[in-house]
């Protein structure tokens, strides 16, 4: 019995020795935590992703604790992984980065306006009476060589009596003296011609318009007294018009000198009128701040008056003559005021923020001129939580590299954004925030409203209390509006 015993024990020895081999107690360690099985890459700060430790410790550059990289989180830190049910609750969309050819052509609005290159000045070339005027008034449509007055002019008849005396004595000499004589005093040589054939004395003399159009101007009424060089009348040419165009500013490189143009007019349903641009005007429209663009347009029949408005179209490069771009969804693209990004999506869950370069905006899509690379993926719909998370974790945008593998052109230095102003009414204020209660801002599309702003400054909430009027300007940040102009106005409410 004793043997048996012994040998049992034996048996179950060996039972136990065997389990333990194949369930070591490490193993139950690992299962417990899992994280001990994920091997380290380094270590960094958040705030200073770029620089890597190869052991924990304190930040040398904020006073916080160095955060593992693990192996199989990817060796990215500028990347914010997302898992895919949050993906799912964000309801996050994506856009394919797609390369077209650029249809440089813009529309336009335009508004009919007179040739001044066609503008006829009529004067009076010696002094005299006016004896008749034809019944005609400013704004009337006349033709070349419509009688516009009939003038007595006393110095052409002396001369023109003193060349006929000399023709009647038939010395050659003296009469070519005399013709001259009157070509000298001003004498058209029409008029000069007509007195030597009929031998008679013209005294009334007929002003007559040189070329057709509309008259603007009529400086002349019967028995005036004419100088030399007085304006008669002032007749504006209408055989063709100048069309002035407001081109957005946006399009305004996309215009050259010499492109055709097509006009459309309310006035002439279903017809289009072909034309080119003259000049480019050198300032800006002071109302809609557009670009002033001369279109000339022939005016057959006098149809197209002045202040009629078109819809143009100036034709740039179209078809295969057209510049291939890249192109995004413009909702994909985030405007800070100082930059423009764009959140791309990655492999296994990662997206990364990454700075761009806008060009012009067609249709629905924002055209791409450095960043991004055709066949990307971009974030259309949710970016500006991903933009977010990705500053709290401290990850700045970087320029991406292109297909080519070479690094995209980094963007030019911004220009100082203006501020936008406005008038406003304080509702609450503090050395570090004002509410407002304000009237539209035009330079940025914002309604009226009342909304609490950061104050740039302390000292600008000084000598300030609640229900003052005061003129605001607010600037652009990564942050939102910031308050950089708070001048007072006027008292309380």
């Amino acid at each position: 019995m004793v043997l048996a015993a012994i040998i049992t024990l034996l048996a179950l020895g060996v039972i136990v020795g065997r389990w333990w081999a194949e369930h070591p107690a490490t193993d139950t360690y690992k299962v417990a935590n899992p994280q001990a099985e994920r091997r380290v890459l380094y270590w960094y700060d958040p705030m200073a992703p770029q620089q890597k430790f190869d052991k924990p410790g304190k930040s040398p550059f904020m006073d916080m604790e160095l955060v593992p990289k693990y192996a199989d989180d990817g060796d990215d830190v500028a990347a914010v992984k997302i898992d895919l049910a949050a993906i799912q609750n964000l309801g996050m969309r994506l856009a394919v980065v797609t390369r077209a050819r650029l249809d440089t052509s813009v529309q336009a609005t335009g508004i009919v306006g007179f040739n001044e290159r066609e503008v006829t000045i009529v004067q009076a070339r010696v002094g005299g009476f006016v004896e008749y005027v034809a019944k005609l008034a400013p704004n009337d449509v006349i033709g070349s060589g419509a009688l516009i007055a009939e003038v007595l002019v006393p110095e052409w008849a002396a001369v023109q009596q003193d060349y006929l005396a000399l023709k009647n004595l038939g010395d050659d000499a003296l009469i070519a003296a005399a013709r001259e004589r009157m070509r000298l005093a001003g004498m058209p040589e029409s008029l000069i011609r007509e007195v030597a054939s009929s031998g008679q004395v013209r005294s009334r003399i007929p002003i007559t318009a040189p070329g057709g159009g509309v008259v603007l101007e009529l400086g002349v009424r019967p028995g005036m007294t004419l100088t030399a060089g007085q304006t008669l009348a002032r007749i504006n040419g209408i055989g063709t018009v100048w069309l002035e165009v407001g081109v957005p500013q946006a399009q305004a490189g996309e215009v050259r000198v010499g492109q055709s143009a097509e006009a459309r007019f309310a006035a002439l349903p279903g017809e289009t009128i072909k034309g080119r641009v003259t000049a480019l005007l050198p300032s800006l429209n002071d109302a809609s701040r557009t670009l002033r663009v001369r279109v000339e347009l022939p005016n057959t029949n006098g149809r197209l008056r002045p202040g009629l408005t078109a819809q143009v179209n100036i034709k740039g490069n179209t078809g295969n003559d057209a510049k291939s771009v890249l192109r995004v969804p413009t909702e994909a693209v985030i405007r800070t005021g100082r930059r423009a990004l764009v959140i791309v999506a990655e492999d296994q869950g990662h997206y990364r923020p990454v700075e761009v370069t806008p060009g012009r905006e067609i249709d629905n899509d924002t055209v791409i001129l450095s960043g991004l690379s055709e066949g990307q993926k971009v974030v259309a719909s949710g970016q500006f939580l991903i933009d977010s998370e990705a500053s709290l974790q401290g990850i700045t945008a970087s320029m991406e590299k292109t297909s080519g593998g070479a690094a995209a052109a980094p963007m030019a230095p911004i220009a100082p954004i203006a501020l936008h102003e406005t008038d406003a009414t304080i509702e609450a204020i503090s050395a570090t925030e004002a509410t407002l209660a304000h009237g539209p801002l035009q330079t940025l599309a914002m309604p009226a409203m009342t909304m609490t702003y950061a104050l740039a400054r302390p000292e600008l909430s000084r000598g300030l209390k609640a229900g003052d009027r005061v003129h605001i300007g607010v600037r652009e940040t990564d942050t939102g509006l910031v308050v950089e102009k708070l001048e007072k106005t006027g008292g309380g409410k």
